[in-house]
């Protein structure tokens, strides 16, 4: 990123924290680096696992209510490397207030914030899925929700995989997945009886591994939607690509209002104002001490 929070290179690919910890940190990041012919002095800027005790350094948690223009205070350097590498810590809730922690999130949700224009309910969509309660850039609270993992798992590992063999991408304009999002928003506790639906209508109905993906995707984010409980106020929703029509067209056919505010902006805005915000008190050290 330049100097004016412009993006100048990008590169991605889908290595988690499995393949990190393997490969090492470092040689990743120097990888990743390569590719946009960064300088050997370039500072980075971390956020998401890499933070977490399995991660590359160890970077605790903010307590809520958390404020996120506060996030540059508790930041954890790596040392003995040629470059700065600073990695960024995560929120947590207290066990009274139903345990919960994120990392990377917290981030997407400062850069959100400022494009939030006084929302106070934020979700990003995922593996676990992030609902947060916000005044401005503070988090009052969340919740975690593992949308994503468990319609992972219930493809691969349970009866319902016999049903969505070479099934393709869920289509947000399927009506299959509209009548998902509908039954698992207003029959939320006869979810797992709903989902076995799925297969006896394979097996009665001869319906389409395409279909019944869709409806099975549909019914998590539609229960998933119903368990967040969102507002009269609408919801800013914090995500790009396929997951951003996905939840677009739920919380339509659900009747919630909703705001969409870009994923990968967010988190390269979140970025870059914590790296404007350490730059600025290394700045007025440096003032202090000469004086």
């Amino acid at each position: 990123m330049g100097n004016d929070g412009g993006v100048l290179a990008s590169t991605a690919n889908e290595d988690g924290i499995a393949v990190a910890r393997e490969a090492g940190f470092h040689a990743i990041l120097e990888e990743h680096l390569a590719r946009l012919d960064a300088p050997s002095d370039l500072p980075v800027v971390i956020c998401g696992m890499a933070g977490s005790r399995q991660g590359w350094k160890e970077c605790g948690y903010l307590e809520v209510p958390a404020e996120l223009d506060d996030l540059w205070k508790h930041v954890a350097g790596v040392n003995g490397l040629n470059r700065p590498v600073t990695i960024l810590p995560g929120i947590s809730q207290a066990p009274g207030q139903s345990s919960d922690v994120m990392r990377g999130e917290e981030t997407k949700l400062f850069g959100a914030s400022m494009e939030g224009h006084g929302a106070h309910t934020y979700c990003i969509p995922g593996q676990h899925s992030k609902w947060a309660l916000m005044a401005k850039s503070q988090v009052q609270g969340f919740r975690t929700f593992m949308t994503g993992e468990m319609i992972d798992v219930l493809s691969r590992q349970t009866i319902l995989q016999h049903s969505l063999e070479g099934a393709a991408e869920v289509e947000a304009g399927d009506p299959a997945f509209s009548t998902g999002v509908r039954d698992g928003w207003l029959n939320a506790d006869k979810l797992t009886s709903t989902l076995f639906s799925i297969r006896a209508g394979d097996l009665l109905e001869h319906r389409s591994p395409d279909e019944n993906l869709a409806r099975l995707t549909g019914l998590m984010i539609g229960a998933e939607l119903a368990g967040a409980e969102p507002g009269s106020d609408g919801v800013a929703l914090v995500a790009s690509g396929q997951l951003a029509q996905l939840y677009q067209s739920a919380f339509a056919t659900c009747g919630i209002e909703v705001r969409l505010i870009d994923a990968e902006i967010a988190v390269q805005r979140g970025l870059f104002e914590v790296w404007r915000a350490l730059i600025s008190a290394d700045n007025t050290h440096a003032r202090s001490s000469r004086s």
